[in-house]
């Protein structure tokens, strides 16, 4: 070894430095031949590369060859300080999968990236915002968490001073590199692993060691008190600004200054968040420079990571998840922000639990490092393994990615997503393995369509997936006990309730089956768009009747989209479905892949009594609308007779969710009558509220249905005189009341006439209607009541018929 030539050093040269002072070898002390010649190193050169940084020798290639990357056990858990393993997806010791950010790379051209909004396949568009009347936006306005509906646990603010990092590191199984996403700062044996130096795979720089120390002024303004963490491109430091009231505030760098890509993010990042200013993503108040690096001065937001509270939920390691409504109360405000960030032209672009936090009853986007323009087709695209789209390195970020990330992120959180970084790295398991997918078919559709491989399939803008998200929240809630209050739909009016729904007195049962025609006539109508020319025009048609439909229609001052769905749902209610078919093909060539066309096209199926053909096209439609009530009560009209549980089901969903919906009250009773349960059916009429207009018909529909087509070993006591109290407390006209009032006494009297009298007991003798339950009272009663019928009536057939009947039921006497 040679002598350093620095004056009074006296150190020796070790692999080109100074072992004493540091100092480079000056050319009156050459250098071993082996040193390793990249800055700082101390390394020498052994097989090509240095044995410290793993770099090669100067004379090689600009771009160095590909070298093995330092062996990592595969089963290591990458987390911060975790000594794990990973076993089936997921740390033995701290419960997490394997995941980090990294680079992608983009080899796609530029004039392929766009998604949005375009893309159609199958029977429709999946697009569905563009029928809106109204807007359901909310950007700059502070969401509510929990959409009102929910509760979600308060997480204290945290004091700043507390979340300092004492000991500050990355940890070496986080440690990547940001242009491969190698390994890189590993340990070889008894030695640590460094944490700056060089890529041994692509030759990029790489640097883990926080730039900032406590007691550091930056930018002549802000005090460094200690680092809170690191994130997937920087460091992130708590500092007090000495010129604004000594605040907490956030100091973001860079973690690793060599890497082009990440300075240029960091240039970006910016620029976009110097003009955003939304109440769920962090402020920005500055961006400084300090010893040549760059900083973004943020506000401190004082809480929990949504990782954070996933890991302290009581279920063992491994099985850890939210409640269903708060991860989806936890989405929901997440896409408040990225409906905002999307208008401004804005993509997240790296959206996991980690970068989100609550902070007493708000949620804030706090990493923006991988926010990029969409119009920006050369911008580093940053994502982490588990949750980014799959057409990410082919065509770049769009809103369908971005919003991808969301449905992953609401997977992870709401069950234990094994796996979703390996075996479903970009999809979902089958339904029949989650538990909370079993239980929510909704929720199963959702996530489905959220995280659709192909992006055409996906939700198009955040508005819509909020939309439907809110309407999944609705029917949890409701499936969990709770009563949300109804709530109008974005897309579709309210339902149409046929006086058939709900049976009549001339049919031969309580709550006959219900024709196709008339079901397909009573479910609720798309909204109007807006937009369109003769939109006011159309609104106005909706108080006619179809046939008058038809002859205003050909006064319309525009044979626009809105006015040939119009046509066509006229044409449909007048039987005339080839009529209607035309109309909707006209349609489509002018609002090509819209959904309604596809729900007129089922809607004339079903009307047609083609319920095989219409079930499919509704099936879709609930997965395209899975948080809309329409869908799935057409699908279950389609199966009462194929599958009745399954109506039963979904007459179920729509009815405990929303009790507006009487046509499924009245559904769900139908079906469980047909199953031969009238006291199931009763209860399903019973629920009915008594606000509501559809009351009466639902308390005369349950008392039909305890007295009419039975024998009379079937009716039990009790039930006769339920079906008295109930028609004592209704408000009727007054032949509706005798006809029902016949009908109860009728199968009283049947009921006394087979010997089922006996029953009664040894404790009196009740009372039906104010006359006892015994054969001679109800014989008097039930003459008068036919008697009364027939001096209503102005049919004389029907008048002869009453009074031959009130002549065979009068109590016979001795004279």
């Amino acid at each position: 070894m040679s002598q350093c030539a620095e004056p009074g050093c006296g150190g020796t040269i070790d692999g080109g430095y100074c072992v004493v002072c540091g100092v480079a070898a000056t050319s009156g002390s050459p250098p071993s031949p082996n040193a390793c010649a990249q800055p700082g190193c101390t390394g020498t050169i052994s097989d090509g590369y240095c044995d410290v940084c793993g770099n090669p020798p100067v004379s090689a290639a600009s771009v160095p060859a590909p070298r093995p990357p330092v062996a990592v056990p595969d089963d290591a858990c990458r987390q911060p300080g975790c000594t794990g393993k990973i076993m089936d997806g997921y740390c033995d010791v701290c419960g997490m999968p394997p995941s980090h950010t990294s680079l992608t790379s983009q080899s796609g051209a530029a004039g392929s990236r766009g998604t949005a909004g375009t893309g159609t396949t199958g029977t429709g568009t999946t697009r569905t915002g563009t029928t809106r009347t109204g807007s359901t936006r909310s950007s700059g306005r502070r969401g509510m968490l929990g959409a009102g509906l929910v509760e979600v646990p308060r997480v204290p603010y945290r004091d700043p001073s507390t979340a300092v990092l004492s000991d500050p590191q990355v940890a070496e199984g986080k440690r990547f590199c940001s242009s491969c996403g190698e390994p890189v700062g590993r340990g070889r044996g008894d030695r640590p692993g460094r944490t700056e130096g060089f890529c041994p795979k692509c030759g990029t720089r790489f640097s883990f060691t926080p730039k900032l120390r406590p007691g550091d002024l930056v930018g002549g303004q802000y005090d460094v008190l200690g680092c809170l963490a690191h994130g997937g491109l920087g460091w992130i430091y708590l500092a007090k600004d000495r010129n604004v009231s000594d605040r907490w505030v956030v100091l973001k760098g860079l973690l690793d200054s060599g890497d082009a890509d990440a300075m240029a993010a960091a240039a970006a990042e910016r620029a976009y968040l110097a003009e955003v200013e939304h109440p769920n993503i962090v402020k920005i108040y500055n961006f400084v420079q300090h010893d040549g690096d760059g900083y973004i001065v943020m506000e401190y937001v004082g809480g929990q990571s949504l990782k954070d509270i996933l890991l302290q939920q009581p279920q063992p390691r491994g099985e850890k998840h939210l409640p269903l409504a708060q991860a989806i109360a936890y989405a929901l405000e997440v896409l408040r922000a990225f409906e905002y960030l999307h208008a401004q032209g804005l993509v997240y672009c790296d959206f996991k639990p980690d970068n989100v936090i609550q902070s007493e009853e708000q949620l804030r986007l706090i990493d923006l490092g991988g926010v990029r323009r969409l119009d920006d087709p050369d911008g580093a695209i940053y994502g982490t393994v588990g949750y980014q789209a799959p057409e990410i390195a082919e065509q770049g970020p769009s809103i369908s990615s971005d919003l991808y990330t969301v449905g992953r992120t609401l997977a992870v959180l709401s069950f234990p997503f094994k796996g979703y970084t390996r075996k479903y790295v970009h999809s979902l398991p089958p339904r029949s393995e989650v538990p909370v997918l079993q239980r929510f078919e909704s929720f199963d559709r959702f996530l489905r369509r959220a995280t659709h491989y192909e992006p055409s399939e996906r939700f198009q803008d955040a508005a819509e997936m909020a939309e439907q998200l809110t309407g999944v929240l609705r029917e949890v809630l409701a499936a969990e006990g709770q009563k949300p209050p109804p709530a109008p739909s974005g897309l579709f009016g309210p339902e149409r309730f046929a006086s058939r729904m709900a049976g009549g007195q001339e049919d031969g049962s309580a709550l006959p089956p219900v024709p196709p025609a008339v079901a397909a006539a009573s479910l609720p109508v798309p909204l109007v768009d807006g937009e369109d020319p003769a939109a006011a025009f159309v609104a106005e048609l909706s108080a006619l009747e179809p046939g008058q439909v038809v002859e205003a229609a050909a006064n319309a001052p525009e044979r626009t989209p809105e006015v040939l769905l119009a046509l066509a749902r006229a044409r449909i209610e007048l039987g005339d479905v080839a009529a209607a078919d035309a109309l909707l093909d006209e349609a489509a060539s002018r609002l090509p892949g819209d959904w309604r066309i596809d729900w007129y096209r089922a809607v004339a199926l079903l009307a047609a009594g083609n319920v095989a053909a219409a079930a499919p096209r509704f099936d879709r439609l609930y997965g395209l609308l899975p948080g809309e009530k329409a869908p799935k009560l057409a699908l279950a009209h389609c199966r009462e007779k194929t599958d009745p549980a399954d109506a039963i089901r979904l007459y179920k969903m729509v009815w405990d969710t929303d009790q507006s919906y009487i046509n499924a009250a009245f559904g769900l009773a139908r079906v469980h009558l047909a199953a031969g349960d009238r006291p199931a059916a009763i209860a399903a009429l019973d629920e009915v509220p008594k606000i509501s207009i559809r009351y009466v018909p639902a308390q005369i529909a349950a008392i039909a249905t305890a007295v009419r087509g039975r024998s009379p070993g079937e009716v039990t006591p009790d039930e006769l005189l339920a079906a008295g109290d109930r028609l004592n407390a209704l408000d009727l006209d007054a032949e509706s009341r005798e006809r029902l009032t016949a009908e109860i006494l009728e199968a009283a009297l049947d009921w006394l006439l087979a010997g089922q009298g006996r029953a009664l007991g040894p404790g009196g003798t009740p009372t039906l209607l104010g006359a006892p339950l015994s054969e001679i009272p109800l014989r008097r009663m039930l003459e008068e009541t036919y008697r009364e019928l027939a001096r209503r009536t102005r049919d004389r057939d029907e008048c002869r018929r009453l009074v031959d009947s009130a002549n065979a039921v009068r109590p016979r006497t001795l004279l």
